[in-house]
């Protein structure tokens, strides 16, 4: 019986989330009370995407938003 083994190599698919400046390339929707506490302490956070990240920047009006957190939010605000 002869048998071989091949490898796939799977592509790296994650999305670049920073710009050439460090600005993050979305802005995601997280719990209001946990973005003061993790800019002051550090503590990661958790947006509606599921995506965990200490914040270190704050969205300024017309930032671009994730895709995801913003299909989370439109749902919960259906509700």
């Amino acid at each position: 019986m002869n048998t071989t083994t091949k490898t796939i190599e799977r592509p790296d698919v994650r999305e670049d989330t920073t710009t050439s400046d460090d600005t993050p390339k979305f802005f995601h929707y997280v719990k209001k009370n946990k973005i003061v506490e993790s800019a002051v302490s550090g503590r990661m956070v958790v947006a509606l995407c599921g995506e965990t990240f200490p914040v270190t920047k704050q969205a300024k009006p017309g930032s671009p938003v994730c895709p995801d957190c913003e299909r989370v939010y439109r749902s919960l605000r259906k509700k």
